[in-house]
């Protein structure tokens, strides 16, 4: 009978493991672990704007590089550096962006996304009265469908799931069965 009620926990302590255990997806090369994060600040901008790159976690010299913007370098004891996007960037489009950590070897990939209307603000002068931006709307319409669920599937995600439901559909079992049990006595 004892083994029946230690099931479950063990269960559940599997479970919990698996779910507490280090990703394999941000594994360095070397098998240790990389808390290398980088960061995009803002992640949609129009051409010609400034954006702050960020490279958390790294404790080497980063190389950041796409298409839309000349490659940047964030020095050692640094964690951002700043680059001015392309005014010839496609509005609309969705550009990847890479970083590369010198210290682990680990590269990772972040969407910056240009907006997709054209935006002016004049500059006031003393002769002119200021204005507020206005926005000009490309045709197209709207990118809207899965809300982010599409890409790339983390098998490490798939399996802490089916680990949840595994756990909870046992556990269910479990206290059905045992409620059944208790109410023949």
């Amino acid at each position: 009978m004892r083994a029946i009620r230690v099931a479950p926990l063990a269960l559940l302590g599997a479970s919990a493991l698996t779910l507490l255990a280090p990703s394999a997806a941000h594994a360095a090369p070397d098998g240790a672990t990389s808390t290398f994060n980088p960061t995009i600040t803002p992640s949609v901008i129009a051409p010609g704007g400034r954006v702050t790159l960020g490279a958390g976690g790294c404790t080497g010299e980063t190389t950041v590089t796409s298409g839309i913007f000349d490659t940047t370098t964030i020095p050692s004891g640094s964690t951002t550096a700043t680059a001015t996007i392309d005014t010839d960037a496609r509005r609309g489009a969705v550009y990847a962006v890479t970083f590369a950590c010198g210290s682990t070897g680990t590269s990772r990939n972040v969407n910056l996304t240009i907006t997709g209307g054209a935006t002016s603000t004049p500059t006031p002068t003393p002769t002119t009265v200021p204005t507020a931006s206005s926005t000009a709307l490309v045709p197209g319409g709207v990118r809207g469908g899965l809300g982010g669920s599409s890409g790339a599937i983390d098998t490490v995600e798939v399996a802490a799931g089916a680990a949840l439901v595994a756990t909870a559909a046992a556990g269910a079992l479990y206290f059905a069965r045992r409620r059944t049990a208790d109410r023949r006595h």
